[in-house]
Parts: structure tokens; sequence; C-alpha cells
């Protein structure tokens, strides 16, 4: 058996649309343990939901995995069926979507909603089902869970859905929870109070975790390794350390320099990154950062980088790194 809970490797899903081939993924992998917890960042369109969506099965027509392998707990999802992909769904691997509202069916009421997915995945009946859901609401601080599974969505707060959605995904006590921006929605005290929440679940129950978000406050908070996706491609990966201490690639750079910063001394100008995203219908020869990238160099836009490892688990694709490896093993000669 794998060593990793989550193994992606080389990872390409592309989406055949009538304008044409849009490649998500272009050589995507991914390892994480038992217990760990990973952030992928990168602004919209990077390929950072895809590339969790992937796992459960969610990347429905015209979504299509061309090429990579995927294992998960055990399971090959290459080879996994919709009616396997059924069974793992919400038992093994379960997901928090962005916005709760939308998430919920409002004709439902909570409890309902907390317990069919009990039922679906346990030998539990209506009663059992029933105590579950209350422990549920308890254990992600809902106050009177009683009075609230006989509510609708309507009727509870922006916060209290999200804890809901919290409930939902821990009912059958998953192996790995993919939060998808489970806070963006939110205002920053229940935002703070909601990722506190998570990190207690994760400690009482021993899942992993991977947490999706465009947001680098969260990350430095919450994970031990992060992911940097820009273009369906994995720019740079490395120890919550490694990026925001000594990041390696430009966009990595660039996002760090578009962030306040409570230490500067000084009034300081934030720094957008210049451009747009690249056109996914048409991406470039090269790396496809090098039209935004200050440093570009020639070879930025013809070729597309070689990994450049700074250790075990630090890496990044960019031709600055490249530059630097050659310049350093030529001065040692």
């Amino acid at each position: 058996m794998s060593e990793y809970l989550v193994n992606i490797q080389h990872e390409r899903l592309s989406f055949f649309t009538p304008a044409g081939e849009v490649k998500a993924l272009n050589d995507v992998s991914i390892h994480l343990k038992e217990g760990e917890v990973l952030g992928i960042v990168g602004e919209s369109g990077s390929g950072k939901s895809v590339t969790a969506y992937s796992l459960m099965g969610l990347t429905a027509h015209p979504g299509k995995l061309i090429g990579g392998s995927l294992d998960f707990n055990g399971h090959h999802i290459n080879d996994m069926t919709e009616k396997d992909f059924c069974k793992m769904r919400g038992n093994e691997v379960s997901i928090i979507f962005q916005d709760p509202m939308t998430s919920l069916n409002p004709v439902y009421t909570i409890g309902n909603q907390i317990e069919e997915v009990i039922r679906l995945h346990t030998d539990k009946d209506k009663k059992q089902s029933h105590e579950r859901a209350k422990e549920l609401l308890e254990l992600v601080g809902i106050n009177e869970p009683e009075k609230r599974l006989k509510q609708y969505p309507h009727e509870l707060s922006g916060g209290m859905r999200q804890r809901v959605m919290i409930a939902i995904a821990l009912a059958c006590e998953p192996k790995l929870l993919i939060a998808d921006e489970p806070t963006t929605a939110l205002d920053v005290t229940i935002q703070a109070q909601i990722l506190e929440l998570m990190m207690d679940l994760k400690e009482k129950l021993g899942m992993a975790i991977i947490m999706i978000t465009h947001d680098l406050g969260i990350v430095a908070s919450m994970c031990e390794r992060i992911a940097v996706m820009y273009a369906g491609r994995i720019v740079e990966y490395g120890t919550t350390d490694d990026i925001f201490y000594n990041p390696k690639h430009e966009y990595t750079k660039g996002l760090l320099k578009s962030i306040p910063r409570l230490d500067a001394t000084e009034h300081e100008r934030l720094v957008p990154i210049e451009g747009t995203p690249v056109d996914m219908l048409n991406p470039p020869k090269g790396c496809p950062f090098a039209p935004r990238c200050e440093q570009c160099m020639r070879i930025c836009l013809r070729e597309m980088p070689p990994v450049t490892e700074f250790d075990e688990v630090h890496y990044t694709q960019c031709w600055m790194n490249q530059k630097a490896q050659m310049e350093g093993e030529a001065a040692n000669e």
C-alpha cells in the first residue's frame, strides 16, 4: 500500500468545448499523507478546484482525464465507475463548497440534509441518524441543535450555514476533507472561527485537508505545505516557510508583493501583477507566466522550463532558477 493518502502523478485534464480544447491541468503532481494539510493557491482559473474535484470524479463532461494517474486511499481513480465514486464520496472524501447558500437545498430542513448523508453511507436508522445529526451540529459549535435541525437554510446566518456544510462533510468522518474557498463569503471574525474549527476537527479526527484558496493569510496559518498554481500547472511547491520566506518563482513573489504586510515600517504601495491570465484555449509555448513576468527572457517565451529542486520538498519551474543554478555551478568549477 502507498505511504500517501493522495498520490496524483503527472495529471493532465482537458475540457473539450465547441471552441476547442481547454487544457485545465498540465502535468500536476500532488502527494499528501494522512493528517497533513496542503494549501493550493493561485488566481481564478489556475486549476485549483479542478485538481481537487478530479479526485472525487466531479469533472463531468466535457471534462476528461487524458494523462497521469490518481490514487486515493487505495483506490485507483482512473479506473473507477460512477457507482464506485458514489460509495466513496462523503464516506472517505468530503468537500465543503464555496457558497453554503447554493450548496444547501432551500426546500429541505437542515436535519433532512444531514440525516440523508448519514443514512446513505451508514447502517443507522432514522432515530440514530437524527441523534448523530444533533451531535454533528454540537461538534461544529451550533447552539440549540434540536431547533436548528428543524430550520431551513434561509433561516440561518452565513457562518451557521457554513458550519452546517462542515457538519455534512464530517458526517462519516472522512479521511480527506477538501475545502474549496470555504470562507470567501464570510466576514473576518466568522472566517477565523471557521478556520479554527476546521483545525480542531482535524486534530480530533486525524483527517487530511486540502485547502483551496486565493487568500495567502489562510494558508500561512493552516497549511504545512503549499502548491502555487498558475495556468493549470504547479509553478512552485514547498513548505509554508519555503513559500513565504524563500519564494523562487516570479509568480509567487508577485502574489506576496500584492498583499499588505503588518510588519511594514512605513507606508508601502501594493504591487499588482500586471497583465491578465493566459487564454487556456491557446496557451503559450513556453512558461505560461512569461507574458506577465518582469524577468522574462527569450527562452521563457519559447520553452517550458524544467523542474528546479532546492531540497526534497521545495521545487519550482522557472528559467530564472535554472540560470542561477548554472551560474552557481560555473562559479564553483
